[in-house]
């Protein structure tokens, strides 16, 4: 019979991933990474900070927090962001405070961020798992970009040489992902989860007590029979 006290992605008192999921823009990161959130249990999103306006249909708060940039750089100050950059000219970071607080309610938490933070996370977060999503080729990443209709010729051509800086940081993450097919991308990615979820060292606390518990060593109670 399941435990009803368990988290969704693991053992009663077991820490939550950090999964962070980069890639050029085109490559169909945010419809993988809002797949996943719909999909599996037990993975929240982080809503990051941004300077950059509001895009139609998004909310604040929900998408994005979007503040002020003198508001961002007060942040950046308080040591408020687990990681920050700048892309296309506007500020993102993350927030550490509710980043530590969903990973220890046992919450596997998601970043869609570029590899400028990728990297910051690394530094910061030793057990952070890292995916990078590539897409299947220069045409379809271009035919992405212009079916979106959200950018002008000139801005899809910068977004093409930013794509060619970006995708030369692959070798940085532990998993790398081409999206070719969307419905095989997501069931990859949520293989990562799965099986990350399942590695000793994400788990190690938990996991003892758990063992000790199969073992008689402590009862249900956590107190030695």
């Amino acid at each position: 019979m399941p435990n009803p006290d368990a988290p969704a992605n693991g053992l009663p008192g077991q820490t939550g991933l950090l999964l962070i999921l980069s890639a050029p823009s085109g490559a169909g990161k945010t419809s993988l990474y809002r797949a996943l959130l719909e999909r599996t249990d037990g993975v929240v999103a982080s809503v990051s900070h941004t300077t950059r306006p509001p895009r139609p249909g998004e909310s604040d708060g929900v998408d994005y927090h979007f503040v002020a940039p003198d508001e961002f750089e007060r942040l950046v100050e308080e040591g408020a962001f687990l990681e920050h950059a700048r892309v296309f000219d506007r500020s993102y970071g993350t927030s550490r405070a509710a980043v530590e607080r969903e990973r220890a309610a046992g919450n596997d938490v998601v970043l869609e961020i570029d590899w400028q933070g990728a990297r910051q996370i690394r530094e910061r977060v030793a057990d952070a798992v890292s995916v990078f999503i590539l897409p299947p080729s220069r045409e379809a990443l271009r035919e992405r970009l212009v079916g979106r209709g959200q950018d002008d010729a000139e801005v899809i051509e910068r977004r093409m040489r930013d794509a060619e800086a970006e995708i030369s940081h692959y070798g940085e993450y532990d998993y790398v992902i081409i999206n070719d097919d969307f419905e095989e991308a997501l069931a990859s990615l949520a293989g990562v989860v799965r099986a990350e979820r399942c590695r000793l060292s994400h788990r190690r606390t938990a996991m003892e007590a758990f063992a000790e518990r199969l073992t008689g060593k402590i009862d249900e109670n956590g107190t030695t029979p």
